[in-house]
């Protein structure tokens, strides 16, 4: 099975709600309380919020293909600084998502890599992303690709206060 990346258009907001959802409370939901999960998904996920985030200039999403169909993403925000990374321009991984069906076949990687070079690209010397505390198999992913951890940080997921772990990487 194969896939491609290209980036986001306005008409693929709906399909990308979907799945940013899905991802989502495959990865989340299982931890936390429905009420929760339904609040966040509502304020985060929908084709409206997508379409913002696409139209934005200062996010790149970017989508895996297999198909016609989005299989995975990822949203890097140049220019946004955090205390706990050290870095003259860095860059946020805000988002970086796959469907289950595609955990272990590169998707992540892919995405992560043109993450890196979109970061590189706007003039970042590092990308840093957060990382809930409770999210083992991602923390180990981008301990794998080279982030370090470096803080963390509250995040509100719908009313329950959580930790994240910041993760940064040195981008040469």
């Amino acid at each position: 099975m194969s896939f491609a990346l290209r980036r986001a258009v306005a008409g693929d907001a709906p399909s990308l709600a979907v799945l940013a959802e899905r991802t989502f409370r495959d990865a989340f939901g299982g931890r936390n309380s429905p009420e929760d999960m339904d609040l966040h998904c509502a304020r985060h996920f929908g084709p409206d919020a997508q379409a913002r985030e696409i139209a934005d200039r200062g996010i790149v999403t970017t989508l895996a293909i297999s198909s016609g169909q989005i299989i995975g993403f990822s949203q890097m925000m140049p220019s946004r600084i955090h205390a706990h990374v050290v870095a003259r321009r860095p860059a946020e991984l805000n988002r970086l998502y796959v469907a289950a069906a595609w955990h272990g076949k590169g998707v992540a990687q892919a995405l992560l890599k043109d993450a890196m070079k979109s970061a590189k690209d706007a003039g970042a010397d590092c990308l840093w992303l957060g990382v809930w505390e409770h999210n083992p198999r991602a923390i180990a992913f981008y301990r794998k690709c080279g982030f370090e951890d470096v803080g963390s940080h509250h995040f509100m997921l719908g009313t329950d206060r959580q930790r994240d772990v910041i993760m940064s990487l040195a981008l040469k």
